[in-house]
């Protein structure tokens, strides 16, 4: 039976792919900066649910993390992730705001990656599914949101090259755009609510093999552009 761990299980996305995940019957590592609560979810006490709390902009924590995970994991999807501070325009930028937004937004999915490797390692089919967002491909010039931008592009890029090293050992890597949905981040005038985006990212990750590693898909499988 499949096992995942899935980082921002808190909210959002990263909540109903536990809860989707779950109901598949998989043993399911969520990973938030604090215990899930989410009584609407039923995941709190599901005997398949482990909660794994930290901050994954915490490298030692999440290493710490992962020596307590002694099974393999099949699956790994990196979902935590933050739009960025208010100001974050090329004219006025709050730098402080936009280290954060690429610490993890494109740091952390590296430092997770890194940390559990050795789990994905013993996996018959190991994969690694980052979500990331069509507004960090090079060919969209609007600058709102530059921060987030940025970091979604430059995660983009990590993920491609570790796709490139971890091929030989077996792990496919590759990233997803969930669409734009209904969460705390997406706004009540998104296009798609949380379960539609998740259980197409679940999709995805269930049949991601080598012959798709480094390639960037829609939540609904078509190819998205960089």
């Amino acid at each position: 039976m499949t096992t995942i761990l899935i980082t921002g299980t808190g909210r959002g996305i990263g909540l109903e792919l536990a809860r989707q995940a779950l109901a598949k019957g998989w043993t399911v590592y969520g990973s938030a900066r604090s215990a899930v609560t989410d009584p609407d979810a039923h995941i709190c006490h599901h005997p398949k649910f482990h909660d794994l709390v930290f901050d994954v902009t915490d490298h030692q924590a999440v290493r710490a993390a992962a020596a307590q995970v002694s099974e393999p994991i099949d699956i790994l999807i990196n979902n935590a992730g933050i739009i960025g501070p208010e100001r974050q325009s090329t004219l006025d930028m709050d730098f402080d705001g936009f280290a954060k937004t690429l610490a993890v937004n494109t740091l952390a999915p590296l430092a997770v990656a890194q940390a559990f490797l050795p789990h994905l390692k013993r996996s018959s089919t190991p994969r690694i599914l980052t979500i990331s967002s069509q507004m960090g491909r090079m060919s969209y010039a609007k600058s709102d949101h530059i921060a987030y931008r940025a970091s979604k592009a430059a995660v983009n890029k990590v993920m491609q090259g570790l796709a490139t090293d971890l091929k030989p050992m077996g792990i496919a890597v590759a990233l997803v755009h969930p669409g734009w949905v209904r969460t705390d981040m997406g706004g009540e005038g998104a296009d798609i609510d949380a379960a539609t985006s998740a259980g197409g990212i679940l999709a995805l990750a269930e049949g991601l093999t080598l012959d798709g590693t480094g390639q960037f898909a829609n939540w609904d499988g078509s190819a998205a552009e960089w």
